[in-house]
Formats: structure tokens, C-alpha cells, sequence
């Protein structure tokens, strides 16, 4: 199963990531500071790839299979509840 990111966009509070197996996930930008915190412009600057999400400008990336495991950014300080 191809469980790389197609397309991502944003809302006010999340990120959406159309998956290529033709699911959707929506994840709280309060997961992830960098992108919470980032303009419009900066969060649509990425890169997609077969395992993730990257951010140049922001220095983030995030794993595919990280968000399907419910995993935030793990250098936040904050905990996410299971």
C-alpha cells in the first residue's frame, strides 16, 4: 500500500494530507510549533516525498507514517494525549 503524501494544504487550526492510497488525514497544527507559527506562504513551501513532508524554510519534516501513528513533533515540549 503507497502510503506517500499526494498533496497538502492548510486551514486556520490544521493540516491536511490527501494520502496517495486515496485516504485524507487532518492533523492540529498545535502538533507541530514551527508550522503553527509559520505564515501562509512558508507552511505552502514544501517538498513532498515517498516518506514525508518537508519544510526547508522551517526546518521541519515530517514522516508519513509519523502522522498515521498519531505522532506530533517530537521536540515539543507539550505532551499529545493517545
Amino acid at each position: 500500500m503507497n502510503t506517500s503524501a499526494k498533496s497538502v494544504w492548510f486551514d486556520d487550526n490544521s493540516m491536511w494530507i490527501e494520502l496517495a492510497d486515496g485516504r485524507t488525514l487532518g492533523v492540529p497544527l498545535a502538533w507541530f510549533p514551527r508550522l503553527l507559527h509559520a505564515t501562509p506562504e512558508q507552511r505552502q513551501n514544501c517538498e513532498l516525498s515517498i516518506n514525508g513532508i518537508h519544510w526547508d524554510d522551517l526546518d521541519e519534516d515530517i514522516s508519513v507514517a509519523g502522522l498515521l501513528a498519531g505522532r506530533g513533533d517530537s521536540t515539543s515540549t507539550t505532551k499529545i494525549a493517545a
